[in-house]
C-alpha cells in the first residue's frame, strides 16, 4: 500500500514539474528564495508593531523568530530521521524532472512548506480582526510550497504533510502564545 502511494506521489510530481517551462523558471526561482520575501516579513513586523505597540509587538516578533528556529530544527530532525531522497536525487525519476536547483539534503517533509505555513498561520491569527485582508497572507505558503514542486526538489506528500504540520503547529503555537501573553501583559 505504501509503495503504491509513493509511486503515485512520484507520478504526480513528474506531471506537475513538467508543466513548467523556461519562460516561468525565473519567476519560480525568485519565489522559492526566502530572502526575496523580506518585504512581506517587514510588512508583517510593521503591522504587528502598529497593532500592538513596541513592547507587546516586540514580544510577538521574538516569538516569531523562535517559531522559525523551532520549525527549521524540527523539519531537519524529521528529514534526517526519514531520509527520503529528494526527487532531484532519486535515480528512479531524476531524469524525468526539470530541475533548476540541486539541493542534497533529504526531502520529507518540506521545510519551506512547514515553516512558511507555521509562520503565516500564526501571523494571521495574531492579526485576525485587525486588518481586513490579512488572510491574503495565506497565499504566501501556497506559492512558496508550489515552487518546490515546480523546481523538482520535493514530492507532493512532502508539501502536503509540511502544510498540515505547519497548520497544526501554527494553531498550537498561537494557543500557547495567548496563554503567555495573558500572563505577561495582564492589565
Amino acid at each position: 500500500m505504501l509503495d503504491r502511494i509513493l509511486k503515485i506521489d512520484k507520478e504526480i510530481l513528474v506531471f506537475l514539474n513538467n508543466l513548467g517551462n523556461e519562460h516561468w523558471d525565473p519567476f519560480w526561482l525568485f519565489v522559492t528564495n526566502q530572502f526575496n520575501w523580506a518585504p512581506v516579513f517587514i510588512l508583517i513586523f510593521f503591522l504587528i508593531i502598529k497593532s500592538f505597540g513596541w513592547k507587546r509587538g516586540g514580544f510577538m516578533i521574538l516569538s516569531m523568530i523562535i517559531l522559525v528556529a523551532f520549525s527549521d530544527q524540527f523539519t531537519n530532525f524529521i528529514k534526517n530521521y526519514t531520509q527520503r531522497l529528494r526527487p532531484n536525487n532519486d535515480p528512479e525519476i531524476d531524469h524525468l524532472l526539470r530541475t533548476l536547483i540541486n539541493p542534497q539534503s533529504f526531502s520529507f517533509m518540506s521545510g519551506h512548506a512547514t515553516t512558511s505555513t507555521f509562520f503565516i498561520i500564526y501571523t494571521t491569527l495574531l492579526l485576525k480582526g485587525k486588518y481586513k485582508y490579512s488572510a491574503l497572507l495565506l497565499f504566501f505558503p501556497v506559492l512558496f510550497s508550489y515552487s518546490r514542486l515546480y523546481l523538482g526538489v520535493h514530492f507532493p506528500i512532502d508539501i502536503i504533510v509540511g502544510i498540515t504540520v505547519g497548520t497544526i503547529l501554527g494553531n498550537l503555537y498561537f494557543t500557547l502564545y495567548k496563554k503567555i501573553d495573558k500572563v505577561s501583559f495582564a492589565k
